[in-house]
């Protein structure tokens, strides 16, 4: 793929699927998906836990907001925080993993013209993942530095808060792009056809 095309598909880059990946959704928009009788089962389960996803990644905003604008002490911040951040890095990992082993591959089988979606899906999952590994370690920078004097927590709550809201970003992205690709899939072929449960 020449590298200017490369780059209008790179995560952080792009404002949406190509328009020649967008024919299912096209056809199945986003309003008229709770409508549909096959959005339940496995097209319901991908929107709730994307909207988990989602509110998760709020919370760690707004928890990271909180402590830097002093609405939380040093200790307060880190007992709610480390616990929120494990679970989302681990649950955001193990979703991508399921996806790029199991439904990827048998959505791209059953829908051959989205097959180039899910390629950029998983490349995604690969951005994505290098940014948790990122993100993760500005937080326990973040969180060691706690003990330290005020200077280091505010570097490292500055370092912490930009990987984060990079994440954020790129996370919110991606969870749009897979829902215009994979929900409308859904919809057409159903549960059995895709292989759901």
């Amino acid at each position: 793929m020449p590298s200017q095309i490369q780059d209008i598909l790179t995560l952080e880059q792009r404002s949406g699927l190509p328009e020649d990946l967008r024919y299912l959704v096209a056809k199945y928009p986003r309003d008229s998906w709770e409508a549909h009788p096959n959005v339940h089962g496995m097209a319901r389960m991908w929107l709730q836990r994307h909207d988990m996803f989602r509110e998760l990644g709020g919370i760690l905003t707004g928890s990271i907001a909180d402590y830097r604008e002093g609405r939380s002490t040093a200790t307060e911040f880190a007992q709610f925080f480390a616990p929120r951040l494990n679970y989302f890095l681990g649950h955001l990992d193990g979703h991508h993993n399921v996806e790029d082993q199991h439904y990827f591959p048998v959505f791209a089988r059953v829908e051959t013209g989205l097959k180039r979606g899910f390629d950029i899906l998983d490349s995604d999952h690969h951005l994505i993942h290098d940014a948790l590994e990122r993100n993760a370690g500005t937080a326990n920078a973040f969180i060691q530095a706690l003990a330290g004097d005020d200077d280091a927590q505010r570097f490292a709550a500055d370092a912490y808060a930009n990987e984060n809201e990079r994440l954020v970003a790129m996370l919110a992205r991606h969870l749009d792009d897979e829902e215009d690709l994979i929900i409308p899939l859904i919809l057409e072929k159903g549960d059995r056809e895709l292989g759901g449960y």
